[in-house]
């Protein structure tokens, strides 16, 4: 963590996309032609898939269903269940008009189990998208537009949105997770959100103890998205942030997927209070103008819910953590030790990490090549995403795969 006080930056109305797109656009060429990304497959016995019709199997540590529920059967019959139920797989309509009753009755479901007022929404972007323009509203923080702080690290979903905050407030962006200066601000702003990841998609997490001490002291609202970390740990797959808070209260809010570790389809927010619930429910832009999940998910996802409250959520979270400890041991990476199941290993080069993710996939394994603009230039790796289905046997085996990539770029030099 960053202990420096000086300065954030401020982010203005414009966006840079060619620059951005003329930059990346050489790894994604190299990516493509390494045929290490875009691939299509076929889902197999716990983490292995068929790539293509007739391809190989590999084994796959890039979804990001960390507790491997996403395989379970019970999400195919509750799928097809509530399908049969509906008589009908989607409506194209706004959710302001009409809605499924087993939506209804899935939302009150989610909210009894993470203690939270629950809105679903078909993607966690979609949830961001509808959640950060009325948090710079003022709607959120009594009336006062509040300063939104974006940790510099926060996910694409949320940092996509900056230009559409800064046309209702200011908004800056501070280095990650650095707590000084996002205490600066509060001292010299009547109001301050401060918007990041729970757990990080490329490892690392938020300081929720530290932030919580914020908040205490001068009333910061925090917008989290907990994508990754919903369901690996706490009460009932509570997740990371969720599980930081006793209460959400009115200056809180958390975003989750009903994908990944959740192991279903959508997004969701927790609010904390009925007027924040009434308030997203009118005028949240992917509820007030947009459909609904549709009924498979909306099953698969009430599916889940019946077996996040069972004994078999611990123990494919006690599964998940004994993989962890194997994995860090046997290859140690910044992030070792971490509950949270993303291991990124750091090449620095754009070229060569997208190499070392090809030659992993002709030895059978299946990794994400990262580089610019996914990470910043000069952070290029791979990014391991580990799950409670990985067996021990292929945890050994990527070790020994990735030790002899990187002692063969220490022999070449590359």
């Amino acid at each position: 963590m960053s202990h420096t006080s000086q300065p954030t930056s401020r982010q203005g109305q414009f966006r840079n996309t060619a620059g951005m797109i003329s930059a990346a656009a050489p790894n994604f060429d190299a990516a493509h032609y390494q045929g290490i990304m875009a691939l299509y497959a076929m889902p197999l016995a716990g983490r292995t898939v068929r790539l293509a019709h007739d391809g190989p199997t590999v084994v796959d540590f890039v979804r990001c269903s960390y507790l491997g529920l996403d395989n379970h059967p019970d999400i195919v019959a509750g799928a097809v269940q509530a399908v049969s139920e509906a008589g009908s797989l989607h409506w194209s309509c706004a959710r302001t008009r009409l809605n499924f009753s087993i939506l209804g009755e899935l939302e009150e479901n989610l909210s009894d189990l993470f203690r939270a007022r629950v809105v679903t929404f078909t993607t966690v972007l979609a949830a961001n998208m509808s959640a950060l323009p009325l948090l710079a509203s003022g709607h959120l923080t009594a009336g006062q537009k509040p300063l939104i702080v974006f940790d510099r690290l926060a996910h694409a979903t949320l940092a996509h949105h900056k230009a559409t905050v800064a046309g209702e407030t200011i908004v800056e962006t501070i280095r990650h997770n650095d707590l000084a200066a996002l205490e600066a601000l509060c001292r010299t702003h009547k109001s301050v959100a401060y918007v990041c990841d729970g757990a990080y998609s490329m490892g690392g997490s938020a300081p929720l103890a530290e932030l919580r001490a914020l908040q205490e002291k001068y009333g910061l609202f925090l917008y989290i998205d907990d994508a990754h970390g919903i369901s690996i740990i706490g009460k009932n797959g509570s997740g990371f942030a969720r599980s930081g808070f006793d209460e959400l209260g009115e200056r809180t809010i958390v975003a989750a997927s009903l994908g990944k570790g959740f192991g279903a389809s959508g997004g969701m927010l927790m609010l904390g209070t009925a007027a924040q619930e009434l308030l997203f429910r009118r005028f949240a832009v992917a509820h007030a103008f947009s459909a609904s999940l549709n009924t498979a998910a909306i099953g698969a996802a009430r599916a889940l819910a019946r077996i996040h409250r069972t004994d078999e959520l611990a123990r494919r979270q006690e599964t998940l953590r004994r993989n962890l400890t194997l994995l860090d041991r046997l290859m140690p990476t910044q992030d070792m030790a971490s509950e949270l199941p993303i291991r990124t290993i750091r090449l620095g080069d754009e070229l060569l990490s997208v190499a070392a993710a090809r030659q992993l996939l002709q030895l059978g394994f299946y990794a994400s090549a990262i580089f610019f603009p996914t990470v910043s230039r000069g952070e290029a790796g791979l990014r391991i995403c580990l799950t409670a289905s990985h067996t021990e046997s292929q945890i050994k085996d990527l070790c020994a795969a990735i030790d002899g990539i990187r002692e063969e770029i220490r022999l070449t030099g590359a």
